[in-house]
Order: C-alpha cells, then sequence, then structure tokens
C-alpha cells in the first residue's frame, strides 16, 4: 500500500452535500465522488479491476467510483466494465470516463473463456425479478455464472454482491440478522441466491479464492429505491402498506465505496457481511418524512408485522467506519428530486412483498 501521501488534500476533508440535486450529471458526480479511506486503498491496486456485471443500477457508478479514487490517488487504475450493456448509452458513458468496456454473457462459454486478466474482481451479477415466471433462468443466473467466474479469477481476490433476502424474517423490534444466523429465507429467489454464496464459498475454499459476500439490503439512488417507492405512493395518493413495519437501507454511494473496499477484506473461506445502514427506520417515519417535504400527507394501510426483513450492519460498520451520507440528507434530496420531476428508472424494490414472490 502507497503512503498516505498519495491522497489529495481535496479528498482529505469531509464531503461537502449540496442542499439538493437538480439533474443526473450532478447526482452521478456525487454519487462518484471518492472519499479518502478509498482513494487510499484503490492506491495499493495494481489493476485491473474488474467488475462484472456492470450495467445495470448500481455497476456504471461503482466503476466510475473506482476510476475517480484512482486518479485522486495518482494512479493509473485500468477498470474494465463487463456486461451485455442492452443499454448502449450505458456503454459510451461509461468509456467516455476512462473505463474499459466487454460485453459479457456470464451464461455464455465464449464469453467465460475471454474474461480479461485482473487483480482484483467485483461480482455484480443476480437475478431477482422475474423468477415467479422464469425460475430456471434465476437458478441458472444465480449458480452457473458464479461457478464460470470463480473459475476464471482463480485466488484473485473478490467481492460477490449478495442480498439480505438470504435471511428470514426476525422480530421487527431486533437489530437485525447477524451474519452467521441460519440461511432459511423465503421463497425461490431468495434460495437461489443462497444457492450463488454457497457456489462462491464452494470455490473459495477448493481452489481457494479469497472471496468477501455483502449481503446488501436496500440501496438508495434517487432514481430508485425504497425512498423512491414511498414518494410515488405519496405523490399519487395511494395508500402505503405497512405490513413490512421496518427496513434498512444506505445512500448507493456509499454502498459502492463499501463493496470496493471489502475487496481488502476478501479471505479464503470466503467470508460474510451485510451491507446496509447500521440502524432499520420504520417504513411510516420515512413516509412521513417525505411527506413533510412534499408537503402532502401519507395514506396508509394494513397494520405493522411483528418481523421485518431486517439486517445487523455491525461487522461491516467496524471494519469500514460508519456510511458517509445521513438519511435524512437522502430524504430531502430524494423528495425535492421528485416533486421536480427528477428520472426514475421505472424499478420498484417491492420491498413489501413478505413471501418471497417476485
Amino acid at each position: 500500500m502507497e503512503d498516505d501521501r498519495v491522497v489529495t488534500e481535496a479528498m482529505k476533508s469531509k464531503m461537502v452535500l449540496p442542499s439538493e440535486i437538480r439533474d443526473e450529471s450532478e447526482l452521478l458526480d456525487v454519487m462518484t465522488s471518492p472519499r479518502e479511506p478509498l482513494v487510499h486503498f484503490i492506491s495499493g491496486i495494481e489493476g485491473p479491476l474488474v467488475i462484472v456485471g456492470a450495467g445495470g443500477k448500481m455497476g456504471p457508478s461503482l466503476c466510475v467510483l473506482a476510476k475517480r479514487a484512482a486518479e485522486a490517488a495518482g494512479r493509473d487504475l485500468e477498470v474494465i466494465a463487463l456486461s451485455r450493456f442492452s443499454n448502449e448509452s450505458e456503454r459510451e458513458w461509461l468509456n467516455q470516463r476512462g473505463i474499459r468496456t466487454q460485453r459479457f454473457d456470464a451464461l455464455d462459454p465464449k464469453d467465460l473463456d475471454a474474461l480479461p486478466e485482473a487483480s482484483h474482481v467485483v461480482y455484480l451479477v443476480g437475478l431477482k425479478f422475474g423468477t415467479g415466471s422464469n425460475p430456471e433462468l434465476t437458478w441458472a443466473t444465480n449458480t452457473i455464472a458464479p461457478a464460470g467466474v470463480a473459475h476464471r479469477y482463480s485466488r484473485i481476490p473478490m467481492v460477490a454482491l449478495s442480498t439480505g433476502n438470504v435471511y428470514p424474517m426476525v422480530p421487527a423490534d431486533s437489530m437485525g440478522s447477524l451474519e452467521q444466523d441460519p440461511l432459511t429465507p423465503i421463497g425461490e429467489y431468495a434460495n437461489a441466491a443462497v444457492a450463488r454464496e454457497r457456489v462462491f464459498g464452494h470455490f473459495s475454499r477448493t481452489l481457494g479464492n479469497p472471496c468477501a459476500l455483502l449481503r446488501l439490503n436496500y440501496a438508495l439512488d434517487l432514481r430508485y429505491g425504497i425512498l423512491v417507492d414511498l414518494c410515488q405512493s405519496i405523490l399519487k395518493g395511494q395508500p402505503i402498506d405497512l405490513a413490512m413495519s421496518r427496513a434498512n437501507c444506505i445512500w448507493q454511494g456509499d454502498a459502492n465505496d463499501r463493496i470496493l473496499r471489502s475487496l481488502s477484506l476478501a479471505a479464503s473461506p470466503a467470508v460474510s457481511f451485510n451491507l446496509t445502514s447500521p440502524e432499520s427506520y420504520a417504513i411510516r417515519d420515512l413516509a412521513e418524512r417525505l411527506g413533510a417535504e412534499l408537503e402532502m400527507t401519507p395514506k396508509f394501510q394494513g397494520e405493522p408485522s411483528s418481523t421485518a426483513l431486517l439486517s445487523d450492519a455491525s461487522l461491516l460498520t467496524d471494519r469500514l467506519g460508519e456510511p458517509e451520507i445521513p438519511i435524512d440528507t437522502v430524504i430531502r434530496w430524494t423528495a425535492r428530486w421528485m416533486r421536480h420531476g427528477g428520472r426514475t428508472l421505472g424499478r420498484p424494490t417491492k420491498f413489501q412483498i413478505r413471501d418471497g414472490a417476485f
């Protein structure tokens, strides 16, 4: 790891947060601005850093965050983004920011054979929605694809994204599931996610692959996430179901920061960490705070259940520190974004689902 002097003066100070985010350019700039711990960590990576499954909701901003952190450290780190890139503009956006892109289908043997060399790997491939209509594709994506990538990157440090859905419901007044708790979730998607973890764990043991499994729930962007879902219900006058009474959620910029820094935690056998907010939030409270910002009164239906899907993030917080962006800031940003007609991705989290059917 290089000397602390590689960190620029600008990165040493705490991030100055805007009162609101007005457009996607500003959103992505805020989301991909690196802080000192990440800059310091990235300074020690030789590269290439390969991001598998770099399309979609989190991948593009994660790639650019890594690149900007390396630039702040004075390093010319090659970041390679692998994805099917069904959205060509997404690929072009990455290319313009110095990211090398390569088309990649995790279920295509030819693409697996063409995987580039890497010093570190972040694995983001997964399938959740559509499981009810095509469970076979969910299981193939979440098991066959990890096996191929794990074989290709034998003994290469890897972070693999998982989900908090691998846990069962826990008492809503608890801190949430711990990493060592039994994985006995409800539904095919959640069980396929457990299988994905087991595949990575198997190859971590047999091939010596250093691996950190990160169980995420839920990332917050101004274009998707629990807060966007709640805002849309409030703005449309639709009642918010309180059955899932509480949830964890974390700003996507903080989640991406932690994904990259967790490469330092990869080990063999594989280790697991809950990636989310250190505390959980009552859905009613989040909706009422958003309603106050929107100057609208939320409508509710149902009664809060005694259980919820919650994760205790203490272990990762102890290793990497507290997330940078407070929930109050994200609530304000989201409400103002939605009030002014900011673009959304049309991808609801479906956090309210309690039967595991996605």
